[in-house]
């Protein structure tokens, strides 16, 4: 979880590679209206998010209910999120906390993502950070975190 550009995707793509899991990206679930949204600069609302949140609350389910680990990167904001997502002990939370600057720098040199930078000042503002999970410094080398992960959660997989 974090803010957008912390890296959640890079970060879940390779813990997911690494460790033989599944990968899903929140982002896939939003609605085309969402998107539209966030493409014109326009912060999504608790209103627009909750519907994605319930989807994705239902993938967890089913994940959990058949045993298939995942990697799910999201954003997932603030508490009343997490509290739809966590939906027992087995979901663990890894934070990817970064500064504004840092964000700022990775944000506005990507390409191919629809969010505007402008949305990221009101992505700071809605974050709530969580106090129960697992926080990595967003600025450290991709595979470094997936290590820190890793050695965190006592994950097996290659590189192990």
């Amino acid at each position: 979880m974090g803010v957008t550009g912390s890296g959640k995707t890079t970060i879940g793509r390779l813990l997911s590679e690494n460790v033989g899991w599944k990968y899903v990206d929140a982002d896939d679930f939003h609605t085309a209206a969402n998107v539209e949204k966030m493409r014109r600069g326009i912060p999504l609302n608790d209103a627009d998010r909750e519907p994605w949140l319930f989807k994705l609350r239902e993938l967890i389910c089913q994940c959990l209910e058949t045993n298939q680990s995942v990697a799910l990167s999201c954003s997932a904001l603030k508490e009343s999120y997490r509290e739809i997502l966590v939906v027992d002990g087995r979901v663990q939370l890894v934070y990817l906390k970064g500064t504004p600057e840092l964000i700022r720098d990775r944000i506005t040199t990507r390409s191919g993502h629809y969010m505007n930078p402008s949305l990221l000042k009101s992505q700071f503002q809605t974050l709530e950070e969580p106090v129960d999970c697992f926080l990595v410094d967003a600025s450290i080398p991709p595979h470094q975190i997936v290590s820190l992960i890793k050695q965190h959660f006592s994950l097996k997989g290659s590189n192990s």
